[in-house]
């Protein structure tokens, strides 16, 4: 079965969960979640971000790191950071994958990158800046996923408009 999995490690900002937990909906990804969590479930702004899309979405918790690999530690996972020194790009997902994503403030744990090492990637940037915000990192490495599926099961056209593209003057 080909499936996404977005794994948060200890988010914090609830706003960045809400905008992930709609990503997650809109391509099909599931959502696990490992605590601590730096916010509750019923956040005003977790719900906020994450607009009406809750009820779309496959989400799974976890009360511990340990949890989550006991329950998945067998699976292809990849682990996000900057520290990494292999770009996102440079790997061929797996059908089944688990994309991991560290806390906002500290990333994914040292030793866990150490433990992992060969499954570590990271999206190229400038240099001396510390990192993209979390939920666009997530968006960036689902859609890479997506894209190497030729975005499989995902609509081939737009949203229904008010307006014709034909509609639309083409200037040169």
């Amino acid at each position: 079965m080909k499936r996404i999995h977005i794994v948060l490690h200890c988010p914090e900002i609830p706003q960045n969960t809400g905008n992930i937990a709609r990503t997650c909906a809109a391509t099909g990804a599931a959502l696990h979640l490992i605590r601590p969590l730096g916010f509750t479930i019923d956040d005003k702004k977790l719900k906020r971000a994450g607009l009406d899309y809750w009820d779309k979405l496959d989400i799974t918790y976890y009360d511990d790191t340990d949890a989550f690999f006991r329950a998945h530690g067998e699976k292809a996972i990849y682990y996000f950071s900057t520290k990494a020194p292999r770009a996102y790009t440079e790997v061929d997902y797996p059908d089944e994958v688990f994309l991991m994503f560290g806390r906002e403030t500290a990333g994914l744990p040292e030793e866990m990158l150490r433990a992992h090492a060969e499954s570590c990637v990271r999206i190229p940037m400038l240099p001396n800046l510390r990192s993209l915000n979390l939920s666009n990192s997530v968006a960036v490495a689902v859609y890479e996923v997506l894209r190497q599926r030729n975005f499989e099961d995902l609509s081939s056209v737009g949203a229904p408009r008010t307006f014709s593209w034909s509609d639309v003057s083409q200037t040169d």
